[in-house]
């Protein structure tokens, strides 16, 4: 149902109280591609076809969630009412690029772990109203969605820490009135602090902005008396630097610059026939 929403608000957002040249012109048939002027990773087709049916458009795609795409490449050609086609011109081609961009910026930090067994995760770092979509274009990215929300993972950062007397008995009465199969991740400073989460039973240990020897500390530590706790590394991470958390142990990195950091593609729609 939220595709199908995202789609009449899209429109909405754009046409208003009516696109002032559909008032005028007389509607033909015609047929449009979009065309890709840069290199990606394409992301939004499923959110962009349901736009395209809701004004009544045929589509063929050349193009999937996921795949790359050159300079020059064909990914969809559209046929249909001429006004339909024009009016919603900018909302497909909005979604595409804005879904692409946080896909073609996720692969890029999926290829630097390549190999290494670290995950690439996302945050809750996204636009109001966009999380479920940008989520999906990490995705199709490669990259790998961290809690949706509130209410899919217990996450204790320190704010909420501060609020916490014990944190044992914190997390004891947490697994009593969570859902069985949600985790539990604590954000952790430095060693002793990790140390504190995991014998709090913590099931995943975050470590924020720590440097990598006390990384490789707590993981040590974490291989040698918790081994089915999962070590994330969390805190600016950006592909400049995401290369140090290799060899350090870690399960997964998580970062919000995924999605905020990413860069539009170069994508447009061309008219290539009009019944005037």
């Amino acid at each position: 149902m939220f595709i199908e929403d995202f789609a009449r608000d899209v429109l909405a957002e754009d046409i208003g109280r009516g696109d002032l040249f559909e008032k005028i012109a007389e509607p033909v048939y015609a047929e449009a591609k979009i065309v890709a002027k840069s290199e990606g990773v394409l992301a939004g087709v499923i959110y962009a076809q349901a736009i395209l049916k809701y004004l009544d458009l045929e589509s063929e795609w050349f193009k999937k969630d996921g795949d790359e795409f050159e300079k020059g490449d064909i990914i969809a050609k559209i046929k249909g009412k001429s006004v339909s086609l024009l009016k919603c011109e900018r909302a497909v081609l909005n979604t595409i690029l804005h879904a692409s961009s946080i896909a073609t910026n996720t692969k890029k930090y999926v290829n630097r772990l390549k190999d290494s067994g670290i995950k690439i995760l996302d945050t809750r770092k996204t636009r109001p109203l966009l999380r479920e979509f940008e989520k999906y274009a990490v995705l199709c990215g490669g990259g790998i969605n961290h809690r949706l929300g509130l209410d899919d993972c217990l996450m204790l950062k320190d704010t909420h820490l501060k609020t916490v007397k014990d944190l044992k008995s914190f997390v004891k009465k947490a697994r009593e009135k969570i859902p069985f199969t949600s985790k539990i991740e604590i954000e952790c400073e430095d060693f002793d602090m990790a140390r504190s989460a995991m014998e709090a039973g913590a099931d995943i240990v975050m470590c924020d902005n720590m440097d990598i020897e006390e990384i490789k500390r707590v993981t040590t530590f974490r291989d040698e008396n918790y081994p089915h706790v999962l070590i994330e590394a969390s805190g600016n991470v950006t592909l400049e630097n995401i290369d140090r958390f290799i060899g350090s142990g870690v399960d997964a990195i998580s970062s919000g610059s995924l999605v905020h950091q990413a860069k539009w593609p170069d994508i447009s729609m061309k008219i290539e026939s009009a019944n005037v």
